[in-house]
């Protein structure tokens, strides 16, 4: 199979997430060829400044953070608060639910174990 490539991706805003109030964008690149429940769907998600928000991940997701203005910070079920900078690599165990705000905007890579569309 030929290698495929999305130039300047990241350089496009994803769409928005339909959860109201919530400044929060999504943007499926690539999803694996793999069987059902093996698949891997990577993007791109923006949080802007405004309504944080708050997921429960269903899946594993990894996510690099690549650009920051403002302050970038995830809080996790448990209180942990970080506060990411471009460079940064999370991990979102399945059952983690996970609050985003920014007081400007993060852009940020991620890769999830998970179908298309089943973010």
């Amino acid at each position: 199979m030929p290698l495929q490539v999305k130039p300047a991706a990241q350089l496009v805003k994803p769409p928005s997430i339909p959860s109201p109030g919530n400044n929060s964008f999504l943007g499926e690149v690539f999803t694996s060829d793999a069987p059902k429940g093996q698949e891997i769907t990577s993007g791109f998600y923006r949080q802007e400044a405004g309504e944080p928000l708050v997921y429960t991940y269903t899946y594993d997701e990894m996510k690099i953070v690549l650009e920051v203005e403002g302050e970038f910070t995830i809080t996790d079920e448990t209180g942990h608060k970080i506060i990411a900078k471009p460079g940064d690599v999370l991990f979102f165990p399945k059952g983690s639910t996970i609050t985003f705000a920014t007081t400007g905007y993060a852009l940020n890579f991620y890769t999830g174990l998970r179908g298309a569309g089943e973010g």
